[in-house]
């Protein structure tokens, strides 16, 4: 690739006159030696297995084979159908989808790792129901997932998207800056304002810590993933309305590696601290490991 930072992403963009989605797909074609036809192909079908995982998981039965978790992304559906929620709307169904694709991966179903299969519900959920309001087809969505790839090369070759190397802030933190920065370039911002979207997402998740229950990719992991579609949307909305990330984005990045390499082993996926290490979290490792 011809950058290493959102910097000179954005830079990159400037002097090609392309978009990020645009330019990463000339980068990646240039890198794998196949054409961009077949690289968008490829990406297209990346995007029909997360529209199979949201419509999987809002329509079928999720339930874990722990047995812990499923069927939450259909409540939050119904609640919001029903009643008069505190969020609703577009940023309410973000969050459903968020939690039916993180669902179906908890229960054994397919799903696309963006970037992780722990985050694998945020880049869906805000994609699938920003296309389901925006009226945008499948071909525009593919471009923005290769802005999102781009997003995600800069922060895993500068930092982490592994919980068992970073925390939480690595998977669902990286996600949400994934997701929030191609949104923005998809609702029609600026390379610069991406890039700010990318950096108010990362610091509002700097130090999230990985404590997977029983250390099953389910909780909290489940529902981190709905509170991310929603934490994507609004930086996408702040960058768009001019909020810049004060704290260059790159910078963030760095320090996203240096907490995260501070983080004591037991935050980072190895159910040995946080909520894993909880009384009931406790009881529910017993419990799973009795009914082996």
């Amino acid at each position: 690739m011809n950058f290493q930072t959102l910097s000179q992403l954005a830079v990159l963009c400037e002097e090609r006159g392309l978009g990020i989605g645009a330019l990463m797909l000339e980068e990646q074609s240039a890198e794998s030696g196949r054409s961009k036809e077949q690289e968008f192909a490829t990406m297209s079908q990346y995007y029909g297995v997360m529209k199979e995982a949201v419509h999987r998981g809002m329509h079928e039965d999720t339930t874990s084979r722990s047995g812990l978790t499923g069927l939450d992304a259909q409540r939050v559906a119904a609640y919001n159908a029903a009643d008069e929620p505190c969020l609703g709307g577009p940023a309410g169904q973000a969050m459903a989808y968020a939690l039916a694709v993180s669902e179906v991966n908890a229960s054994m179903g397919r799903i696309i790792a963006t970037p992780t299969a722990g985050s694998c519900g945020i880049i869906p959920g805000v994609f699938l129901s920003c296309q389901e309001r925006f009226g945008w087809d499948d071909d525009y969505m593919v471009t923005g997932l290769f802005a999102a790839g781009a997003i995600g090369y800069v922060i895993a070759n500068n930092s982490f998207v592994s919980g068992a190397e970073g925390g939480c802030q690595a998977e669902v933190g990286s996600a949400i800056g994934m997701a929030a920065g191609a949104l923005t370039e998809m609702r029609g911002g600026t390379p610069a304002q991406a890039v700010h979207a990318v950096g108010l997402a990362l610091k509002n998740t700097l130090g999230l810590i990985c404590d997977p229950v029983g250390g099953l990719v389910e909780i909290p992991c489940i529902v981190r993933n709905g509170f991310g579609a929603v934490t994507a949307l609004a930086a996408a909305d702040m960058a768009l309305a001019g909020v810049r990330s004060v704290i260059p984005s790159d910078e963030v990045i760095k320090v996203m590696l240096e907490v995260g390499s501070a983080m004591p082993e037991k935050h980072r996926e190895t159910a040995g601290g946080g909520l894993a290490q909880t009384p009931t979290g406790r009881k529910i490792m017993k419990d799973l490991r009795n009914k082996k």
